[in-house]
């Protein structure tokens, strides 16, 4: 499986160097141009890459935003900035700094030991939407708005756990059916239908325009990560 990273980089010379970079050595990479956008992407990754001259604002508040939307995602700061002040700065909240100009090798070399470092803790977890984490390990559901758990029922919860089980699947209604109540499924039959609808108004920030379980309809549903 493909390790998810962010990297934030404006330099697109850079920027598209290190992604084909990344992505030969087996990552998957999400590049920005800037931060704009990436407290709402950090929790999709199990770490992230983060130049600290950036248009708008700077990698060191940029920085400490991903740092706190998602504190178990290890940050790796890149700059051609080498002063000792700058990497104290960097320090106080990323997890490691690297001076351009840097050899890819060392570059991964130090990502590996990040993300071995996090325990896997983060890929434990799962972003769904904007604001739903998914604690697949605990089996534990939080909205990042509030950082309130959402309780379940049991069905619902056993619907979520299968979507999470066949992600970004089209699930015709009968294959979840009889997989969440083990028995066959009954043509007309309501019952998923009235669960998906009160499992969506936990999770959905709009249970009537759902960004989480989508409705393909006449088939089934499907959750995209």
């Amino acid at each position: 499986m493909k390790r998810n990273v962010l990297y934030i980089e404006d330099n697109e010379k850079i920027g598209s160097w290190v992604k084909e970079e990344l992505e030969q050595r087996g990552f998957s990479v999400q590049w920005l141009l800037s931060g704009e956008g990436a407290e709402q992407e950090v929790s999709r990754h199990e770490m992230v890459i983060l130049d600290i001259m950036l248009p708008g604002l700077d990698g060191f508040t940029v920085g400490r935003r991903l740092k706190k939307a998602a504190p178990a995602v290890p940050i790796l700061l890149l700059s051609a900035r080498t002063s000792i002040n700058d990497k104290v700065d960097g320090l106080q909240f990323a997890d490691d700094y690297l001076t351009k100009p840097f050899h890819t090798d060392e570059l991964v070399a130090r990502m590996e030991v990040l993300i071995r470092r996090s325990g896997g803790a983060h890929s434990r977890r799962i972003l769904l939407g904007t604001h739903i984490e998914v604690d697949r390990e605990g089996q534990m559901i939080f909205d990042n708005r509030t950082g309130n758990e959402i309780i379940l029922t049991g069905k619902q919860h056993q619907i979520l756990m299968y979507f999470l089980r066949h992600p970004n699947q089209v699930l015709p209604k009968e294959q979840i059916y009889e997989a969440v109540w083990e028995e066959a499924y009954i043509t007309g039959d309501k019952t998923l239908m009235v669960h998906i609808r009160r499992l969506r108004q936990k999770l959905e920030r709009n249970p009537d325009s759902p960004e989480i379980i989508e409705t393909l309809k006449g088939i089934g549903y499907r959750v995209k990560l």
